[in-house]
């Protein structure tokens, strides 16, 4: 039997291995194809779902920009579209109480300068300084604004141009980016230095000043640096208005979309009568003071010191110089020494003693002491100003002839400590908040006071302070207050203010302020010795009468010693008008007038004046006659009347 080839039997088994191997291959390739199949899936879904997630990431950010963020945005393309510019208000204007301004406003052309206008600040104060002159404190000043505001604040260069330099930067004006020329304000003091202590002054606010108040870095503003300037500064100052300018993308102005104008500063409308200040100012001389109050409310009609200053020159900047020249000046004329002026109140004081003698019932009305010209305490020996004594007296005998051992036996009697309390509430080493800052309390000193300072209190400080020497520092001011209390019997508290803004502040009548609460018997007694003193014959200022058509004016001299006199300097006839001016007595005079029917109340201050009769009575006496010349109160006069009281 023939053999099968093998190939033929390998091509059948190729044919069978043939189809098991191709069917086995083809699932593999389906599976292949099926599982890469399923990646590419996974990666679809996978991109599908980040590019939902981004697009809806997308989607809500439009949504949120224009929903809810849509108006920020909006507002910051507007910014850069619309430029906002603060407006300063005019200040307030200072009256007085007629209405003729004492304080207010002139035109000032100003040159300015933007920061965020030049490329180089120091280039441009440099072409600057060559066309208008700056010194280095200047070009320093500027400088340091220009750090410390913001960029788009203009600064101050120059104020005060006159017309050929304010013509001369405007002719140079492309060679000095960022500066514009502005007309602004400035403050006028038409009185000058009439009314410079009430009034004050204004200057540049300081890096102290800056409280928040955009107005503040506005240049040309100008905030009180004293006096009723600064008491009233918030209300003069008013609110700043605002402008929108539409810019272009190079900040320069196209056109005025808005404007809201600001608010004025408020007028504050004083008691104090101008003409009445610039007349007493006429009268006196360096180192005296003047205070004229009206009795029933309280209201201050003339404060004069002197000397005094032009408050005009703090508006273009005090020089090194000037500066110098004031405080150098032992006359000290930046002070007012109506109300910072303190000194012993001497024997216008033996009226507070008086007071504080009866109500502690130490002594009374009639009883008499006897005055050898001297009191005697252990081995001091206390003098009357009176060499040979004044003989027997009573409490309104001693007004009358201003005895001091009378007085030194009534302080003794009461002590220092009744005393102080009687001068408290007539508003002695008190602080009457009147409306000038830094005003001195002044002091009345008292035994606890002495026993702080580690020192004790001992009976002859007492005496002394009888007379109103010692340590009592009381300023003019207080003086007229006292005067006033006197004469009325009520707390009345001075003011210098009568409107602000047409709304009136303080004042009224005498029976508007609370009583002092001392019996109508004790302030007539008081009284009736002040007229004495000014009419009667011996009193010691009866060469101060008013003329007889104005009324009876009621007083009392005082003379302060500024220096211990010793018993040997008595001895060897010893006279102050022989001293050198430095060393001689202040002299002081308080007065209230008319007698029967108070309407005004004056205290004056005459530094080493010698003698209140000669030197501080004639003052008061003028003053009275220019008030009620000024006022026109002459009620007519009943001196008889008036006599017995």
């Amino acid at each position: 039997m023939p053999r099968r080839l093998p190939h033929l039997d390998a091509s059948r088994h190729d044919r069978g291995g043939g189809c098991g191997v191709s069917g086995i291959g083809l699932r593999g390739v389906r599976k292949e194809e099926e599982r890469r199949r399923s990646v590419f899936t996974r990666r679809a879904v996978i991109l599908g779902a980040g590019q939902l997630g981004l697009f809806g990431f997308l989607g809500s950010r439009l949504w949120r920009l224009q929903s809810e963020e849509g108006e920020r945005y909006r507002t910051l393309a507007e910014e850069n579209r619309v430029s906002a510019r603060l407006i300063p208000p005019p200040r307030g204007r200072v009256l007085d109480r007629h209405g003729a301004v004492v304080a207010g406003n002139r035109l000032n052309w100003r040159a300015l300068l933007v920061a965020e206008q030049t490329q180089d600040v120091g280039a441009t104060l440099e072409t600057f300084s060559r066309i208008v002159p700056l010194t280095e404190p200047e070009r320093q000043r500027i400088e340091r604004e220009v750090r410390r505001r913001r960029r788009f604040v203009p600064v101050a260069v120059r104020e005060f141009l006159s017309w050929e330099e304010m013509a001369r930067i405007e002719v140079n004006a492309p060679d000095l980016p960022g500066i514009l020329i502005d007309v602004g304000t400035t403050r006028l003091y038409p009185e000058g230095e009439h009314l410079s202590h009430l009034v004050g002054y204004v200057a540049p606010p300081a890096e102290r000043d800056m409280d928040g108040d955009p107005l503040l870095e506005l240049p040309g503003i100008r905030v009180g640096r004293a006096g009723i300037e600064r008491h009233h500064d918030l209300a003069l100052r008013g609110r700043a208005g605002a402008v929108q300018l539409e810019v272009n993308a190079v900040g320069r102005v196209i056109r005025e979309l808005d404007r809201r104008e600001g608010v004025p500063g408020q007028d504050v409308q004083l008691s104090v009568d101008a003409e009445l200040q610039k007349t007493l100012r006429g009268k006196i001389e360096e180192g005296t003071s003047v205070v004229i109050l009206d009795a029933r409310n309280g209201e201050v009609l003339a404060m004069a010191s002197q000397p005094s200053f032009d408050p005009n020159v703090f508006n273009a900047g005090v020089s090194t110089a000037q500066w110098r020249q004031w405080t150098a000046n032992r006359a000290t004329p930046l002070i007012n020494k109506a109300t910072n002026g303190l000194y012993a109140p001497g024997s216008t004081f033996k009226m507070i003693v008086g007071l504080a003698g009866l109500e502690a019932r130490v002594i009374a009305p009639g009883d008499r002491v006897f005055c050898p010209g001297h009191m005697d305490l252990g081995d001091t020996r206390f003098h009357c100003w009176q060499r040979h004594g004044h003989g027997s007296l009573d409490m309104r005998g001693a007004i009358k002839l201003s005895c001091d051992v009378y007085f030194y036996e009534v302080a003794k009697r009461v002590g220092i400590d009744r005393i102080a309390a009687m001068a408290n509430r007539f508003g002695l080493g008190t602080d009457l908040e009147i409306e000038l800052p830094g005003t001195k309390k002044g002091l009345v000193p008292t035994r606890g006071w002495r026993q702080a300072q580690g020192k004790p209190w001992n009976l002859g400080d007492t005496i002394v302070h009888g007379i109103g020497q010692g340590f009592y520092q009381i300023t003019p001011l207080q003086l007229a207050t006292m005067a006033a209390r006197l004469a009325t019997g009520r707390a009345v508290q001075p003011h210098l203010t009568r409107s602000i803004g047409g709304k009136p502040a303080r004042g009224g009548k005498a029976e508007d302020w609370p009583s002092l609460n001392i019996p109508d018997r004790d302030l007539k007694l008081m009284r009736e010795g002040m007229w004495a003193v000014v009419n009667e014959p011996g009193g010691t200022a009866l060469g101060a009468r008013l003329p007889g058509a104005l009324g009876v004016m009621a007083g009392k001299t005082g003379s302060v010693q500024v220096r211990r006199v010793s018993r040997e300097q008595r001895e060897r006839g010893y006279k102050a008008e022989n001293q050198p001016r430095e060393w001689r007595p202040h002299a002081l005079f308080v007065a209230f007038a008319p007698y029967d029917n108070p309407l005004y109340a004056v205290s004056v201050v005459v530094e080493h004046g010698m003698s209140g009769a000669g030197a501080a009575a004639p003052l008061a006496r003028d003053a009275m006659v220019e008030t009620f010349n000024r006022f026109r109160a002459a009620p007519g006069a009943r001196v008889a009347e008036a006599g017995r009281g």
